[in-house]
């Protein structure tokens, strides 16, 4: 006797949202948190642009938009250099990144989920897992949770990872640093007014790096590190003294530190889980991989990773899912990590706060590159996710890829095409009527006849319920043949 289909472990960013995604697709779906209550922490608050757009298909963009920090209209960066990535190009209507504190994504994301029926238990935190052939337990202490699937999305430090054995290979971290929310009583004038450019909040002095974003009010997110610092243990506890020490040294002994509302030590170690999954049990987001913190890529390869993972994870438990559909989210998502993996590994040499000779002049060469618009397209599709696309084996040049969120006519109604995917189901957009009425769809793919002023690149597309194509047509010649190919291979078992 099952108690829920699937058990979450995590209820942070990737687990909540993976949450949702399951609810919504009505998977009976229980999230286990080992923290008793949220932390209150800013962490990773930035939301790239195409987590923006995926959050859009679900309806989850305008809460967070109502939540974001004031920014200035600017766009991301690569290693911190004095360059902002232009996403004009690609067609989208997030084009900068946005700000929100973590716990309020959470309260976002959790509040969703559990509206679709979703449970989440605090205090929670696994101690064991069983796995047999046919499901999986899970412990929290005395407490015994059996499941169909576990995924872990606890962090890093994965406890599931480490019931399991699994090894955790890549490269220890260079340095550690500290990061911590605080409030100021009073500001000298290198203190920020404004959250901007990345490279405009990047200082050093008396030996410190630092960076300060101000958070509203008299409250700011303070990260910092020096190398008498480097070598200390992540879980030495953070001092107030040794946060106003930084400060101090930083902005001067005018700016003066009321309080320290919480801290934390972090490195810029890079690891990946050569396997996403073990029997029952799949891992997402930092439980999967981690990588220096550099181009605020990791809550959204996290969140990514839920999105891809939830609605096949529900198609299989619902007995909808083709052949290898649920083994397709490690061939993927794990390219995905790998290259965040790489590219965060060459921020980290290009961004040190004390660069040697060689390493300024790569940098000056490599900001004259960023100007350059071609280059600068390709590094903004890459650090936004915009340009990311998958393998899907497909003939037509546009299977595996985004598709921009365009206007769209159903009927006599306008909408958009990020509006059609709130239910979670796959979307069949026919933009020529080349789709015959009698063509068979299964359950949760919605056939949606529409006209668009803009090019999409073909008149028919079948987008999986994540927004990416698997399928295109260019005119009704073998359309519907292809098409039921194309729906038993990528979307769902047919009948």
């Amino acid at each position: 006797m099952k108690d829920f289909e699937v058990v979450i472990a995590g209820a942070g960013p990737t687990g909540l949202m993976l949450a949702y995604e399951l609810a919504l697709a009505g998977v009976d779906a229980l999230v286990l948190e080992k923290l008793p209550q949220r932390i209150e922490q800013m962490k990773g608050g930035a939301v790239q642009p195409r987590t923006l757009e995926l959050l859009e298909l679900r309806g989850l963009v305008e809460p967070l938009l109502s939540r974001a920090l004031v920014r200035e209209p600017v766009g991301g960066h690569f290693a911190a250099l004095p360059v902002p990535l232009d996403c004009e190009p690609w067609r989208t209507r997030h084009p900068y990144p946005i700000a929100v504190p973590q716990w309020e994504i959470e309260e976002v994301l959790e509040e969703a989920a559990t509206a679709r029926g979703a449970r989440v238990l605090r205090d929670a935190g696994v101690t064991a897992v069983e796995q047999g052939a046919d499901g999986v337990t899970v412990s929290v202490g005395e407490r015994r949770f059996r499941a169909d699937y576990l995924v872990a999305c606890d962090g890093g430090r994965s406890t599931v990872r480490k019931l399991l054995g699994m090894p955790f290979p890549g490269r220890d971290g260079t340095f550690v640093a500290v990061l911590a929310d605080v409030r100021l009583s009073a500001t000298s004038a290198s203190v920020p007014r404004a959250l901007g450019h990345m490279s405009g909040l990047i200082r050093e002095g008396g030996g410190y790096w630092s960076m300060l974003v101000p958070i509203g009010g008299e409250r700011y997110r303070l990260t910092f590190g020096s190398e008498e610092q480097a070598d200390l243990d992540r879980d030495t506890p953070v001092t107030e003294e040794e946060v106003a020490t930084a400060l101090r040294a930083v902005y001067g002994e005018e700016t003066v530190l009321r309080a320290v509302d919480n801290s934390s030590r972090f490195t810029d170690a890079t690891r990946q889980l050569a396997d996403y999954r073990a029997g029952r049990v799949l891992f997402a987001g930092d439980a999967a991989h981690i990588h220096p913190p550099f181009g605020g890529q990791g809550l959204n390869l996290g969140v990514q990773d839920a999105i891809n993972l939830g609605w096949r994870l529900a198609a299989t438990l619902q007995g909808r899912a083709p052949e290898g559909l649920l083994d397709r989210y490690q061939a993927e998502r794990h390219p995905v990590a790998a290259q965040v993996l790489h590219h965060t590994s060459a921020q980290r040499v290009l961004s040190a706060p004390r660069p040697s000779a060689d390493v300024a002049a790569l940098r000056d060469i490599f900001s004259d590159l960023l100007r350059l618009p071609d280059a600068n397209r390709h590094m903004a599709g890459l650090m936004s996710g915009l340009s990311l696309g998958y393998d899907l084996g497909g003939e037509h040049p546009l299977a595996g890829q985004r598709v921009p969120d365009a206007d769209l006519l159903v009927g006599s109604a306008s909408t958009r095409l990020s509006a059609l995917f709130g239910a979670g189901h796959a979307v069949l957009l026919d933009l020529a009527g080349i789709v015959s009425a009698e063509f068979r769809l299964p359950a949760r793919v919605d056939l949606v006849r529409a006209k668009c002023a803009d090019d999409l690149g073909a008149p028919a597309l079948l987008l999986r319920p994540d927004g990416y194509v698997c399928w295109a047509a260019d005119d009704a010649a073998t359309c519907e043949r292809a098409l039921a190919s194309a729906l038993a291979e990528h979307v769902a078992a047919l009948d």
